[in-house]
């Protein structure tokens, strides 16, 4: 910080022509009291330093190892934003078939009025699948080619059936919004090993936000390096990247270099204003991505049969095959986090797999559009040595219920639901948990939302139970270990 001389009674407070910041301003009159009100309202609002013994909030993207030996180094989540139906896709219930249409034999926690307590069968057939006999349902063919690639766990289960907190749990490990997602915990953990390209970056469908908008890739009271970074897979890949008024390129690199030394210069007067430090990170990075960003997204020089494999070539699997192969070229580029959100459909929009009424109907769409791309991406990754490093994540925020919504729909189950885990050193081939004959209840190998947070962390060579960040006075962890009782799930990990 700045060091001025000592006062004296002869000393001028203000001497006559001082220019002062209004930090500077507060910090020299009524005895210091104003700086420290400022410290105290710029602690509460998240913009002073950490005293955390974890990465400096300061250092930024720069690729850092951590303390476990890491089997992977980057995550592609493909997030099904709705609540996926386990029951009709992953998980067989032949009791559900046999005992149709006689109520459940117990309670059942509901949310919507029109649930009738009737058991309701799966309405499509299941069939052995690979060299390791998985099963899964026909509506999904596609995934069901690379069962023998990934782990299947059966056993999730989560804290609220309602969507906005339970992407907020999935996401963050809180069902309460403002804290920071998965992805930037592990950017704010290891950095990235790629300058000229976000740690995080987020693929969303260009027509819009699915639920929950930006808040589902915030970086909460973390620096706002560690944000998700949008792109686009259509039009400009990167918001913003090229300036409205063109300029000579010579000129824009002398006004470039002109911010920057009077950005550093205010850093040196303001070394603990992380926000400040974050937000020039963030220009000085968009500034390096105007050269790379736009080569990295073009596809151009993909094969055609790259192309047919991610189903480029059909207009229902295009723009999700699309967003899935940038996926892949992101991480070749060493992009740390990638997410992808699932594309919009004409039976709901923001939460395309959210079926409470119309199973069939629901799946049917949004797996005509998804379950190519999502096999691609794990085939792709496969053939180019790439999946024993990466880690690609298949979820929604929770599952839906054995029993009948209206006539033909389900309603949203937080105690048991499937996701689909491949590479990065989880067992392949292999299903973990169980849930009851009915699909309602994860009964056995129970893994809770924060034990997959601690298992991916320790995947990519992160302890969650060290990675800190001090904000209010508590070192905050994604985790929260003592209160969620989260663990590592060994017993996926090859």
């Amino acid at each position: 910080m700045k060091q001025h001389p000592p006062l004296s009674l002869a000393t001028p407070l203000f001497p006559i022509g001082t220019t002062l910041s209004r930090r500077e301003l507060l910090a020299r009159s009524g005895l210091g009291f104003g700086s420290l009100a400022l410290a105290g309202l710029m602690q509460d609002a998240g913009l002073l330093a950490s005293e955390s013994s974890s990465p400096s909030p300061t250092s930024g993207l720069a690729p850092r190892e951590g303390p476990i030996q890491p089997k992977a180094r980057a995550v592609i989540q493909l997030f099904q934003n709705g609540g996926p139906s386990q029951i009709d896709l992953f998980d067989p219930k032949p009791e559900l078939t046999k005992r149709a249409g006689q109520p459940y034999p117990g309670e059942v926690e509901t949310l919507m009025s029109a649930n009738r307590n009737v058991l309701m069968p799966g309405v499509y057939r299941f069939k052995k699948r690979g060299q390791c006999g998985m099963e899964f349902s026909d509506i999904i063919p596609h995934l069901s080619t690379v069962v023998d690639d990934i782990c299947l766990i059966r056993s999730m289960h989560t804290e609220h059936n309602n969507h906005p907190f339970a992407i907020n749990m999935f996401q963050t490990g809180k069902v309460l919004a403002g804290r920071p997602a998965m992805g930037s915990w592990m950017c704010y953990g290891l950095g990235t090993e790629n300058q000229n390209l976000p740690c995080y970056v987020v693929l969303r469908d260009p027509e819009g936000y699915n639920t929950s908008g930006k808040m589902v890739w915030s970086n909460g009271w973390l620096p706002a390096v560690y944000q998700g970074t949008e792109f686009s897979s259509a039009g400009s890949p990167v918001h913003y990247m090229q300036p409205a008024r063109s300029l000579p390129s010579e000129a824009r690199r002398r006004s470039l270099d002109l911010l920057n030394e009077l950005n550093r210069e205010h850093v040196q007067y303001h070394p603990h204003h992380s926000e400040l430090e974050a937000r020039i990170e963030n220009f000085e990075l968009a500034a390096r991505m105007q050269s790379v960003a736009g080569d990295i997204l073009n596809i151009s020089n993909e094969t055609a049969e790259t192309r047919r494999l991610y189903g480029l070539d059909n207009s229902a699997t295009a723009g999700y095959g699309l967003r899935c192969l940038l996926a892949r070229r992101l991480v070749e580029a060493g992009v740390r986090f990638i997410q992808i959100h699932p594309p919009f459909t004409t039976n709901n929009t923001t939460q395309p797999w959210d079926n409470h009424s119309d199973v069939e109907g629901g799946l049917e769409l949004i797996c005509q559009r998804t379950d190519q791309p999502s096999a691609a991406l794990i085939q792709d990754l496969l053939q180019r040595g790439l999946l024993d490093e990466v880690i690609v994540l298949w979820a929604g925020e929770f599952g839906r219920l054995p029993i009948t919504e209206g006539e033909n729909g389900r309603d949203h189950n937080r105690h048991a639901f499937s996701i689909i885990m491949a590479g990065g050193g989880f067992k392949t081939g292999h299903i973990h948990g169980v849930t009851d004959e009915f699909g309602y209840q994860a009964i056995q190998d129970r893994v809770s939302v924060p034990d997959l947070h601690a298992t991916l962390l320790h995947q990519l060579g992160l302890d969650h139970t060290n990675l800190t960040y001090r904000h209010s006075g508590r070192d905050e962890r994604l985790t929260d270990p003592e209160v969620t009782g989260a663990r590592v799930v060994h017993e996926v990990l090859s």
